[in-house]
């Protein structure tokens, strides 16, 4: 006498195995820090693969990326200061990519300002053997509210995971 299996077929198998692998994605997403990544415009290219990073499976780097991908169309200050704003509330945390130019950017210091105002963490990040010679004014004047990491998966990770 063999038995039916329970009537369970393999298209329920598959069913079942496509909605544990979508709920678990959802899991690892909604685990990830939401992250602003605030850089001079010069650091462009720099910054994307930071980014590219974030998005690959076997790198210690993992964060949902707010950050702007282009520059917002307006001239308008407060307009662009509103929509920045509102990526930084919804981070957890802001890393500065640190260079000589976003030390030097208003717009940078003005996203290191408005994070540290609104109680979100700073991570100041610099290429391994590039540390810049000073950070944007904000930062240089925040203490202990603000880390500085070289740009490693490790280090990086950590910082974003610490707090």
């Amino acid at each position: 006498m063999g038995g039916s299996g329970g009537g369970f077929k393999r298209q329920d198998s598959q069913k079942l195995k496509a909605m544990a692998q979508s709920r678990l994605a959802q899991t690892n997403e909604a685990a990830k820090k939401n992250c602003f990544i605030s850089f001079a415009n010069e650091d462009l290219d720099k910054v994307n693969l930071l980014r590219g990073q974030a998005k690959n499976e076997n790198s210690a780097i993992d964060f949902n990326d707010l950050s702007l991908k282009e520059p917002f169309d307006s001239e308008r200050t407060d307009y662009i200061k509103r929509k920045l704003r509102e990526k930084i509330v919804r981070s957890s945390v802001t890393i500065v990519f640190c260079t000589e130019d976003s030390a030097k950017s208003k717009w940078v210091n003005w996203e290191v300002e408005t994070s540290l105002s609104l109680g979100k963490r700073v991570i100041c990040m610099y290429q391994e053997g590039q540390k810049p010679n000073r950070l944007p004014p904000a930062a240089e004047g925040a203490g202990n509210k603000v880390k500085v990491v070289p740009w490693s998966a490790n280090a990086i990770s950590a910082a974003i995971e610490d707090g």
